[in-house]
Order: C-alpha cells, then structure tokens, then sequence
C-alpha cells in the first residue's frame, strides 16, 4: 500500500522540488498539491492523504490555522510542518495545535524523509535543530 502525501506550500519551487524527491521513494505517492490553507483543507478532505506536508506561512490561511480544519475533514492524516521557523514558541504553537512532525527547511536535506516515514509511523519527530527541551515533547492529540 502507498504512503500518500499532499504538498501544501505556496512556493512553486519548492512544491516541486518536494514532488521530484518523494517522488523517488518506493511507496510513496503525491496525491495533491496545494498553495494556500484553504485549498490545502480542501484537498485534505478530497483526497485522505496520510501525511500532510505543510508550510508555516501561507496566503488565505496560515499552516497553523489550517491544521484543526485538517484533523476535522481527513482525521487519520498526520502533518509535518516543513518551514524556516525555528523560534521554541512557534514550534510549541504546532505541536500544541497537533502536528506529528516539524522540520527546519534548512535541515530538510538530511531530516525530511526521516521525519515523513516517522510520522506516517504516528510517532513525533523534530529536526535535529529543534530545542531538546520540544524534542521530548508529545504533540495534542487531535481534536
């Protein structure tokens, strides 16, 4: 069975940088992409993707504002937040809001697949940056 993934960034470049490298991995497939909040909850709903690849900041509706619709039209889906934010507040703020993953857009070449296979997992995963003290941190469960 195929991991699915949908792509949510409003960077063109890096929605397909994303698509060319999951792309790669056995098992794995892209079933959406979208450039804002709003559609990235639309899609979430149409196409039941099982991880959820999320950026902080989008147009119509920011990453975090997005994640409880998330949870409320594909429940199963976990998300992972890939961004350039790192401040512990922000981090704290997704995890509380229920994201499974967060990883640094700057840690992404050696900690993204990692993070995707471990959240598809259910189990929380930070890129290696990310404050030690968020690390051991469990993320809410969803509402």
């Amino acid at each position: 069975m195929k991991l699915r993934i949908l792509i949510a960034d409003d960077n063109e470049l890096v929605r397909n940088g994303l698509r060319t490298l999951l792309e790669g991995q056995p098992d794995w497939q892209i079933v959406s992409e979208a450039v804002n909040g709003r559609e990235v909850v639309e899609k979430s709903g149409r196409h039941r993707p099982d991880v959820v690849i999320l950026d902080y900041n989008m147009p119509e509706m920011d990453g975090l504002s997005a994640v409880p619709k998330i949870h409320e039209v594909a429940p199963n889906a976990e998300i992972l937040v890939l961004t350039q934010h790192d401040a512990p507040y922000t981090v704290q703020r997704g995890l509380d809001a229920g994201i499974r993953g967060y990883v640094l857009k700057s840690d992404a070449g050696h900690d993204l697949l990692a993070g995707i296979v471990a959240v598809a997992q259910h189990q929380t995963f930070l890129s290696a940056n990310i404050s030690p003290s968020l690390s051991a941190r469990k993320p809410a469960p969803p509402a």
